[in-house]
């Protein structure tokens, strides 16, 4: 007696509908990948969240937002896509254009709100992608639009410090030219000081900078590391020799006490020692003076 054949049992719908609809959003991913706006459109219309992502994190907007593809970007923002999404990285779609120096989808991301100083897990922000890219448009975009210098990564690299070490002269200069507006020109060593930048700063002296470089007011960069406070930089610039007796031509000095340590100094503007008492620098001053590390009465 023969046996009927027995049928397999069938798979649950719900299991099918979920593979439709991976098989749906994927395709979706795709279609905005490659710049087909009608196809993202009509799967979006079907039911697809605009927001979806792969297990990267990669939505229709991060991808869309690489390949250069302006049109599908403004579409898929006029729908809702949530323009600062951030990948598992951190990642925004404005730091993957930046990067990839999609300068039109740039404009677009920052026109419908993108923060521009977003920062990924490592602190990357967009300025710093497209500075290290050497995408000159891309960054004199975002400092147009608010974008900060002073942010690093985790490694303390800035902006200008990653534009120097690339050696991209036209990004360095342009970073040098805005930190600067509106304000009196400084060399690229003072400014590295007044942000106490010490990769950047770091990066000027292996490339022959003078440590004692004068700015037009005859203040070298240890007098603007001692004015702001920045013991990082002055440190540095201790370390390469820099001049502590060095006076300005506004008759300004930097003055290293007898018990100062390493990079404890004061910037003095026209002052005199009082007295010296319980090892300790007391001073006197006509004009503003800046100390650190420096017990004063």
């Amino acid at each position: 007696m023969s046996e009927e054949p027995k049928e397999k049992p069938a798979k649950p719908a719900h299991r099918k509908r979920k593979g439709k609809k991976s098989d749906a959003n994927a395709s979706y991913l795709r279609a905005a990948r490659a710049g087909h706006l009608e196809k993202a459109l009509d799967y979006i219309k079907n039911g697809v969240d605009v927001n979806i992502c792969n297990q990267n994190g990669l939505n229709a907007l991060h991808l869309a937002s690489k390949e250069g593809h302006v049109e599908v970007v403004s579409e898929l923002l006029q729908r809702e896509a949530n323009v600062d999404a951030a990948t598992k990285k951190g990642n925004t779609a404005l730091h993957i254009a930046s990067l990839a120096g999609q300068a039109e989808v740039v404009k677009v991301l920052v026109t419908n709100g993108a923060n521009v100083n977003a920062q990924s897990q490592n602190g990357f922000t967009p300025l710093y992608m497209a500075a290290q890219e050497n995408h000159l448009e891309v960054v004199r975009f975002l400092l147009d639009n608010g974008a900060s210098q002073s942010l690093a990564t985790e490694d303390g690299f800035t902006p200008l410090a990653v534009a120097l070490q690339q050696g991209h002269d036209q990004v360095v200069s342009l970073l040098l030219e805005n930190d600067t507006k509106g304000k009196v020109r400084l060399p690229a060593l003072h400014i590295a000081a007044r942000k106490d930048d010490t990769k950047a700063a770091a990066l000027l002296l292996q490339n022959d900078t003078n440590a004692d470089v004068e700015s037009k007011s005859g203040f070298t960069p240890l007098h603007i590391a001692a004015h702001y406070g920045n013991i990082n930089v002055a440190t540095l610039l201790l370390n390469r020799a820099a001049a502590v007796d060095f006076t300005a031509r506004v008759s300004t000095c930097v003055a290293k006490c007898p018990t100062f340590k390493g990079s404890q100094m004061a910037l003095i503007g026209s002052m005199t020692f009082r007295s010296l008492r319980n090892q300790a620098c007391y001073l006197t001053w006509h004009t503003s003076c800046y100390y650190i590390g420096m017990p004063v009465s």
